[in-house]
């Protein structure tokens, strides 16, 4: 399932996740501050394009949690909630539901991106 899911995700919706999450980049790499947190939109912008065979590993340091805390004011909460509903959406059918699993698996992400690695 991993290359054709992520053919598949990609082509319907990966492509869009992956470009909201570049323009998130962008926008906080304008910054000498907000560049950490650029770079983990990158990041976190790859694994939109293709998640399936992909696992988040959660994890991290005091640092990473106030930055978590900054990110969900600042931007995450838009972006998680983005992931929800297109994770409810596409779990209405059988044949979306591994689409809106992967969904869900960014909406946490979105949450708390520092600290988290993506294997």
């Amino acid at each position: 399932m991993g290359v054709l899911g992520n053919l598949l995700w990609f082509v319907c919706c990966g492509f869009w996740l992956m470009l909201g999450w570049g323009i998130a980049g962008l926008l906080w790499c304008v910054t000498v501050i907000g560049l950490p947190v650029g770079v983990q939109c990158f990041k976190i912008a790859g694994f939109a394009a293709m998640p399936f065979g992909r696992e988040v590993q959660t994890g991290g340091s005091p640092i990473s949690l106030l930055l978590n805390v900054l990110w969900i004011v600042f931007g995450g909460l838009e972006l998680a909630a983005v992931g929800v509903v297109i994770g409810i959406l596409l779990c209405i059918t059988v044949v979306g539901m591994p689409f809106g699993m992967q969904c869900f698996k960014l909406a946490r992400l979105a949450l708390m991106p520092f600290g988290a690695r993506v294997r």
